[in-house]
Parts: C-alpha cells; structure tokens; sequence
C-alpha cells in the first residue's frame, strides 16, 4: 500500500476544504491520508512563497478567477460548511502546535476536525488565547491541557521539524500532498492524488514513485 501524506496549516482555506474531501479517496482507495502538521509561515520563510492574498493583490483578473475555481470546488463535492474567517490572516502556531500535542495524547482526528470547524465552518479569530480557550472547551476538548502542552520543547521541536523536512522534500506551501516520493499541491491536485494512488495500488508500488525506465548503458 502507498503512503498518502496530507501536508497542511489550519490557517490554509484550501487545506480545509481538502480536509473535507479527503475521506472520499480514503474510501474509494482503502488508503488512509496520514496528516503532517506543518507551519504554513515556516514554509513560507524557508521558500520565499507568499500567502495567495498577498501575492494576488493587485493583479487584474486572476483573484476572480479564482474565486471561481473556488466556487466549482464547492459545488463538485457538494460542500456547504465553510464561510471564509473575517479574521484571516489567523497566525496558526498555537494550533498547529497543538495539533502536534493531540497527535501525541491521542485525539488527533478530533481535535482536527473541531479546530477546522472554528476557523472555517464557524469561524473565529484563533490567534487569540481566550478566543481559541472558548472554542476548545466549547468542542469538549481540555483547553488548559491543550494550551500548557503547546509550550513543551519536544512540541515546538516536532512542529520545527515536520516544517524543515517538508520543505526539504519540495514542499512550498500548503495542502501538499505526498503519495510515497510523489508531491502534488493544492485542493484541485487531488484528483491526480487519487489517480497516483489508484496506480500505486494497481502496480504493487509501495513507495508509490513512478518507475523508472530500465538502463540500456
């Protein structure tokens, strides 16, 4: 079986709604994603990117073009839940962080799915510490024990790291997608994230990279 990693940062609309259509492909592959959380801002830095707001601004016509994208994203998988954050930018380290805190104590999945819903679905402004308490607490999650972790090293370091090395691996912004080796960006990639993983599958590739043609020297 290939391994289907799901790069992503909260703070990326495009993560969120891939999020959404990623049991989908886990259904109709028998392959799970495995998420990689990573910081957005870190990869920026390391990569000389910058956020589709920033990049965009000022250019005539594209930014509409892409809300139409956006909109044919939404109708095509039938996705209701998301209204964009009145707040965004949203600096994403508290959470990210504490994504790596819930994948460590056990309720990763969860607490995925209740940060996404706060920032994307009902949205709130979650680089604020007491905004981001109420919303834990509201979702039935420990905020305290959520917010002490986030300050352990060990944390912070994972977060570092899972940043360096996906930018290491060719990485520049955020949904990014690995299918083994194979790296694929941005919710509309992932129809071709599926068709990798269908051939992965059909071939018995399970480092799910595209074989290489035979030498003839």
């Amino acid at each position: 079986m290939p391994k289907l990693e799901f790069h992503f940062d909260f703070g990326s609309p495009n993560a969120y709604l891939s999020h959404l259509v990623v049991p989908e492909i886990e259904k109709r592959t028998g392959v799970p994603f495995e998420y990689v959380p990573v910081l957005l801002g870190g990869v920026f830095k390391l990569t000389g990117n910058r956020s589709p707001a920033v990049a965009l601004a000022g250019i005539k016509n594209k930014p509409a073009y892409e809300s139409l994208e956006m909109r044919r994203f939404l109708e095509r998988h039938r996705i209701t839940k998301f209204a964009s954050n009145p707040h965004f930018p949203v600096d994403t380290l508290r959470i990210m962080r504490g994504a790596i805190f819930a994948k460590r104590s056990g309720f990763f999945e969860r607490y995925v799915d209740e940060v996404y819903r706060h920032m994307w679905c009902e949205p709130k402004k979650l680089d604020d510490p007491e905004t981001l308490a109420r919303a834990l607490d509201e979702s039935g999650l420990d905020a305290t024990a959520i917010l002490t972790g986030i300050q352990d090293p060990q944390v912070k370091a994972e977060l570092r790291q899972n940043t360096e090395e996906a930018v290491a691996r060719g990485v520049f912004g955020s949904p990014s997608f690995f299918v083994g080796d194979e790296l694929f960006f941005g919710k509309d990639r992932l129809r071709d994230v599926e068709e990798e993983v269908t051939r992965a599958l059909a071939e018995g590739d399970t480092g799910g990279g595209r074989p290489t043609a035979p030498r003839t020297d």
